[in-house]
């Protein structure tokens, strides 16, 4: 196995603090290093290679020395093309190495760290004719993919430019949650299910990704973004692609992704007239939550008093093929709602004739959770007799979540990522016409924003569900909110 240096530019910023290092420590401990691994931290910030050490594991309490013999630092300035000749001469003292590029830097990084790595052959991967080993050269790269359809157009033609699209990893970290993986087991490694999973048998799929916080400290960043760019033309599309895909023929990255980018290209397009009644956006206002009186966005630090950037989104989008014309899928997200959690809800139709009573509480439709944070698993729920005399029907929930299941964890998305870029596996990767498809689906919603500059932005009190407004896209029915444990959650989880 190739000798492998992990170069992280920002590797003194927050992310590889708190996620990748971290991560990193797991693969470590739990023997998934396959041969000799080092990690070379790259910033502005001034560190040597101890007190880099010392900042990085600050907040650990389990510490190996034997790891962190294994961290260095470089001080260079990424946005500097000089300063690549002090990178390229620190990683030759490691010797012939792979290379792997984990860019955890502001996006605007993203094209003028690959351009300096070829100008100083950083990107050519090395074969020894002697041994016959391929050191590669590999790059990861964070969301957001673009900010929008020409920009991310623009980024693949530069990253094409440097890298073959194999040696490209776009890293979404849901894709690396257990949860979201055993989408695609329970789909296609069941027969129960993939009989039914079609426009015949569901009526509806309603996908949630909310947090219980505001956006901190991070206002001078995310008002250039707003909740479409940070979570919907990203993580919940995926989401719907994993539930919505074809089963490949074969299990593997060629075959996955191409079904992947089917559902992208099977998107139905927004007419412009329909953008306000299929795309609801909401801001945070000022409220009281517990007691303790909460900023709205506007207050927020970084953020102008008069921002139009929104903090919640709830979209109807349809898709155009022959498993799902007429099913409509539901995305919602937001900050300062009343709990952090990520859940797909799949609703079943009705049964055709309605033979028993049923109690108030109970819903006339099957529905299927996906729980993918917190407290990962999935439950079923059935219509089942109460006990006693009559045929009084009640929804019961058949639950499996992994923390109850002996003798299996769920690792940390971000290991399990890594882990694969180290070996080169592509599958959960995004890759580059995947991202151009799913921007030219989005790009209809943030152009009508741009011309139409009074397209309603509702404020909505922080720790509530989103504007009432939201409500208009799922007519006939309600927004499954969703509670904390994931057994609790009967039909609606209220305030």
């Amino acid at each position: 196995m190739e000798k492998q240096i992990i170069v992280i530019f920002g590797g003194s910023g927050d992310l590889a603090k708190r996620k990748l290092m971290p991560a990193l420590y797991n693969l470590y401990k739990s023997k998934s290093f396959k041969g000799d691994v080092s990690i070379l931290g790259v910033g502005r910030t001034a560190f040597t290679d101890k007190s880099y050490r010392d900042h990085i594991t600050s907040d650990w309490d389990d510490k190996d020395e034997n790891f962190t013999k294994r961290i260095f630092y470089l001080s260079i300035d990424p946005a500097n093309n000089i300063d690549y000749k002090l990178l390229k001469e620190r990683l030759e003292l490691f010797g012939p190495s792979g290379y792997l590029f984990y860019l955890a830097t502001p996006p605007s990084l993203y094209e003028t760290i690959p351009l300096n790595l070829r100008e100083v052959g950083l990107n050519r991967e090395i074969i020894d004719k002697e041994t016959g080993i391929t050191y590669s050269r590999r790059i990861i790269i964070e969301k957001p993919f673009g900010y929008d359809l020409s920009s991310a157009l623009k980024m693949n033609a530069t990253l094409n430019r440097v890298f073959d699209e194999r040696q490209i990893f776009r890293i979404d970290h849901y894709l690396g949650k257990e949860t979201v993986q055993n989408i695609l087991a329970l789909r296609f490694a069941n027969s129960i299910f993939e009989p039914i999973w079609n426009r015949h048998y569901i009526d509806r799929v309603e996908i949630t990704a909310v947090e219980n916080m505001g956006i901190g400290s991070r206002g001078g960043f995310y008002d250039g973004v707003g909740a479409l760019r940070d979570m919907a033309q990203n993580h919940l599309i995926q989401l719907l692609a994993l539930v919505a895909m074809e089963p490949p023929v074969t299990f593997n990255h060629q075959e996955f992704r191409e079904e992947i980018v089917k559902v992208y290209k099977s998107l139905k397009p927004l007419e412009k007239d329909e953008v306000e009644s299929r795309a609801v956006r909401g801001q945070y206002i000022e409220s009281e939550k517990k007691g303790v009186k909460t900023n709205g966005y506007r207050q927020e630090s970084g953020v102008p008093s008069d921002s139009y950037t929104e903090t919640f989104l709830a979209m109807k989008i349809n898709i155009s093929n022959w498993r799902w014309e007429g099913v409509p899928f539901y995305l919602r997200t937001g900050k300062q709602m009343p709990t952090k959690v990520t859940e797909i809800v799949v609703h079943f139709k009705s049964t055709p004739h309605r033979l028993f009573s049923c109690r108030e509480d109970c819903p006339e439709q099957n529905q299927l959770i996906i729980r993918i944070q917190p407290n990962e698993g999935m439950v079923l729920k059935l219509d089942m007799k109460i006990p006693g005399s009559g045929f009084s029907v009640k929804q019961f929930p058949m639950e499996f979540t992994y923390d109850k299941l002996a003798g299996y964890s769920t690792d940390d998305a971000y290991s399990r990522l890594i882990e694969d870029c180290l070996n080169g596996d592509v599958t959960l990767f995004t890759r580059n016409d995947a991202v151009e498809w799913s921007w030219k689906y989005f790009d209809a919603i943030l152009e009508h924003w741009r011309e139409n500059p009074k397209t309603p932005l509702y404020g909505y009190p922080a720790g509530s569900w989103g504007p009432l407004e939201s409500e208009q896209i799922i007519k006939g029915n309600k927004w499954t909110n969703p509670c904390k444990n994931l057994t609790n959650t009967d039909i609606y989880c209220e305030l």
